[in-house]
């Protein structure tokens, strides 16, 4: 039994906050922190070690809303559709209500997944494992049909993404026969792995957002900073959002109990869900607090069944 005291409370906590750091730093994700972290474990009992490195990971997770609210960046792949809505808000002078409602939606989303992990995870998890190549490949066809969805009115745009990407994702070696898959001779070794997640992310957000603000120059961008067009943050916003908070977390917790199915897969499917259930699917991708609660409230609900 594990033993649960102040002192494994207090390095939860600290996990926690160390989580969050690092996801607000791009590039950083819980992952990194969890790593890094990982020879002071080495000091404690087995139960205080997991406090400590549950603590980051789920810290990890919540912290990349932080950039990708604030500068458009996404701290961890979680986060990429929070970009879609919360950066929008930020350029209205919503950023503090952006922040606040990507909060509230995390903390639904991990009470959520915990309460799954703590009641159904054993089932859960032994239908997961059942999963043979055919119902993945189901679900990666499944994920794919996300593009239509998201690409409403600029479906060319939206196939050409997906094909670019289904091309970038071909790249290495193909484990079940060791076969090199579009690698050039010379960049075979650096390429055998294929392209990390993290480094494409960054590179299609960050560096792009980079460019924008240096050819306009952040004192000549027209932000609102006010705060004044999108009011106090309420929790009246949740207002007729349960379907969609439950619906986002319950995705997010499936799709982390399934093995090698990671965070952005999970934001990505529960945000197009969202929009796809939305009175008002339109305002999706121009500061929506909806798409910013499905993301957030996903992204979370993946703690509990990873």
């Amino acid at each position: 039994m594990i033993e649960i005291g102040i002192f494994q409370i207090l390095i939860c906590g600290f996990g926690v906050v160390m989580g969050i750091i690092f996801g607000a730093l791009p590039g950083m994700t819980s992952t990194m922190a969890v790593a890094i972290f990982l020879p002071l474990t080495y000091a404690y009992d087995m139960g205080t070690a997991l406090y400590l490195l549950l603590g980051l990971y789920v810290g990890g997770i919540s912290g990349g809303l932080i950039p990708a609210i604030l500068i458009n960046i996404p701290g961890t792949p979680s986060s990429i559709t929070t970009c879609f809505d919360g950066y929008p808000m930020a350029k209205r002078g919503e950023g503090e209500k952006a922040l606040k409602i990507g909060i509230v939606s995390s903390l639904f989303g991990g009470i959520f997944s915990l309460i799954v992990l703590w009641l159904f995870t054993p089932v859960l998890a032994s239908i997961a494992i059942k999963f043979s190549a055919v119902e993945k490949f189901l679900l990666i066809v499944f994920a794919l049909t996300v593009i239509a969805a998201l690409s409403k009115g600029n479906m060319l745009r939206g196939i050409f993404a997906g094909c670019l990407g289904v091309m970038f994702a071909l790249v290495g070696v193909f484990t079940d026969n060791n076969m090199v898959r579009m690698v050039p001779g010379p960049l075979t070794v650096t390429l055998r792995n294929g392209f990390s997640l993290l480094p494409v992310i960054i590179g299609l957000f960050a560096v792009s957002q980079i460019l924008e603000e240096a050819e306009t120059g952040m004192k000549k961008a027209k932000y609102d900073v006010s705060g004044e067009t999108g009011g106090k943050f309420s929790l009246s916003v949740f207002k007729g959002q349960t379907i969609n908070l439950i619906r986002s977390a319950g995705i997010g917790t499936f799709m982390g109990i399934l093995p090698g199915v990671g965070g952005s897969a999970a934001s990505i499917l529960a945000y197009s869900q969202a929009k796809n259930f939305s009175k008002q699917p339109e305002k999706f991708g121009t500061g929506s607090e909806e798409g910013l609660i499905s993301s957030e409230s996903s992204n979370n609900g993946l703690t509990g069944g990873a």
